[in-house]
């Protein structure tokens, strides 16, 4: 982890959260974007975060992603607040 700037990480995962969230701008078109991006933001999560956390990360990410009304769940900013401040005291 040593590598990985917290902050650039944090912007990104803020950004991706809120992408996620779009979806509720339009509503009927909003639920077939999540078809689309649920399975997106789960593969960009188990490339930001490449450990076996955030491979589960992922499959919950695009679980999330698919059950209407989950979209406001943050879950990357979950694996960061996870990844650089829980894991980090550890």
């Amino acid at each position: 982890m040593s590598n990985k700037n917290p902050v650039i990480y944090l912007v990104l995962s803020i950004l991706l959260d809120a992408i996620g969230m779009l979806s509720y701008l339009v509503p009927a078109f909003g639920e077939f974007s999540d078809f689309v991006w649920a399975p997106l933001s789960g593969w960009i999560m188990s490339r930001m975060y490449s450990n076996k956390q955030g491979k589960v990360a992922a499959v919950v990410q695009t679980i999330e992603e698919l059950i209407p009304g989950f979209d406001v769940v943050p879950t990357f900013t979950i694996m960061w607040i996870y990844t650089f401040v829980l894991k980090k005291k550890s």
